[in-house]
């Protein structure tokens, strides 16, 4: 069976390279009826579990097709060849190269919502062994859908690539997507997700030890309609006050609360893992004098303090 189909392929092949060829009554290629013919030969390849040559056989179709100014059937065997290296063959990078390309082309051909479909597309193959470039193809269907104003869509990606960036613990590019996504929110009037975007920033910029970015995030999220009345205010002004005081309990108590744990798992980390600066210990108040003890009790009370921290500060 599998042997059929090779030779089934080849035939296809070389039918393929024979409407290419031109001679003196013939001035022009046949690019669209070659097309058709390597498209014949990958499947019969595919069917016969020869991959490589299946592949070959796609991008011949696409170059058959872009000869033909046949953009979106040329975009469609790029997009082919791409699924069946990653499915078959195992080659992530390759597959998104292809799949790439294949989305430049259905924009070119003014199909953008393919394009965008083929970027999210690659974007999901390559998340877990890429996350960097995951992130890009994420922010380019983004850029895509929204310049087709439907910001739904482009903001449900900048958020993959939000969750990707915190992910990565790359907190200045998350703060940037994040205020996008908000700005987006805010644009189409969805504004309980714009108090818990405030939640993703505030956590982000306290990871990156800026407490007054923090801060200015709350405040100028008073102007969302709202917010200032909401859950989600009253919580991030206690954590603020918290972090500010050097109140690991406080900070600690609200990052646990299910207003915190609730959110997309990526957010929800950051709020459990975060640490008050000086690690929580708040500086002592002076002691107040007090009757001088005994001899033998300043003794146990000296033995009792070296004990207590000769393991050093935990």
């Amino acid at each position: 069976m599998a042997a059929q189909k090779i030779n089934e392929g080849l035939e296809h092949l070389a039918k393929a390279e024979k409407y290419l060829k031109t001679g003196f009554l013939k001035w022009k290629p046949d690019y669209d009826s070659a097309a058709s013919e390597y498209g014949k030969a990958a499947v019969a390849f595919k069917n016969a579990k020869q991959f490589e040559q299946a592949k070959d056989a796609c991008l011949r179709e696409a170059v058959a097709h872009e000869n033909n100014r046949a953009l979106f059937h040329a975009a469609k065997a790029y997009e082919q060849a791409g699924m069946m290296l990653k499915k078959e063959m195992q080659k992530l990078p390759e597959a998104v190269q292809l799949i790439e390309k294949a989305s430049m082309m259905y924009l070119e051909n003014g199909t953008p919502d393919t394009a965008a479909m083929a970027l999210e597309r690659a974007g999901k193959l390559i998340e877990n062994v890429d996350p960097e470039k995951a992130v890009q193809l994420y922010q380019q269907t983004a850029n895509v859908f929204e310049n087709e104003e439907r910001l739904r869509q482009a903001v449900e990606l900048l958020g993959k690539a939000s969750r990707l960036l915190v992910r990565g613990r790359r907190f200045d590019e998350a703060a940037l997507s994040i205020q996008k996504e908000k700005n987006i929110y805010k644009e189409i009037e969805n504004y309980p997700t714009c108090y818990k975007k405030t939640i993703a920033q505030v956590l982000v910029h306290l990871h990156r030890n800026d407490y007054m970015a923090a801060e200015r995030c709350v405040r100028e999220s008073y102007s969302i309609p709202g917010f200032s009345g909401s859950e989600d205010c009253a919580a991030l002004e206690q954590l603020l006050e918290g972090y500010d005081q050097q109140d690991q309990d406080q900070v600690s108590e609200v990052c646990s609360s299910p207003l915190f744990k609730y959110m997309d798992n990526d957010y929800a980390k950051l709020g459990l893992s975060l640490v008050v600066p000086g690690g929580g210990i708040k500086k002592k108040s002076p002691a107040t004098p007090q009757a001088k003890p005994e001899s033998g009790a300043t003794a146990t009370a000296a033995e009792e303090e070296e004990d207590e921290y000769s393991g050093g500060l935990c």
